[in-house]
């Protein structure tokens, strides 16, 4: 790994980090993503090297903070936990069998709904302070 993969690494890292530990995202939302923009990796490579990212840390400490806040539902992460383990076996093979374009394109289907739809709620949200 050259010097400037290895700086463009740490700065993708730090800020998945950072956006992880402050609105839960990172993985998926921002790693993917960069990985593909700024490190040169496929989406298929950017996919299984953010799954495997995730297997040491999975956000440790900031599930320790949550905690000592008293915002950890234990009993739902269990639950969620399980079945993301079958689905990602799951979802992984089916992205294995699709082109990268295809894949791109469910990719960016799923970010963007999920983005209109946090609009949307935030507006809806924010408009009565900003409306009286």
């Amino acid at each position: 790994m050259d010097p400037l993969t290895l700086f463009t690494l740490l700065l993708i890292g730090l800020f998945a980090g950072i956006a992880s530990g402050f609105v839960g995202v990172g993985g998926g939302l921002i790693l993917v993503p960069a990985m593909v923009a700024f490190a040169g990796l496929g989406q298929h490579a950017a996919q299984g090297t953010s799954l495997a990212m995730m297997l040491p840390p999975v956000g440790i400490l900031a599930v320790m903070q949550y905690h000592r806040a008293g915002e950890v539902h234990w009993a739902y992460a269990l639950v969620l936990c399980v079945t993301f383990v079958a689905g990602a076996w799951g979802g992984s093979k089916m992205s294995l069998k699709l082109s990268e374009a295809w894949v791109k394109l469910v990719f960016g289907l799923v970010m963007l709904y999920a983005s209109i739809r946090m609009l949307f709620d935030a507006w809806s949200q924010l408009k009565p302070t900003l409306f009286p």
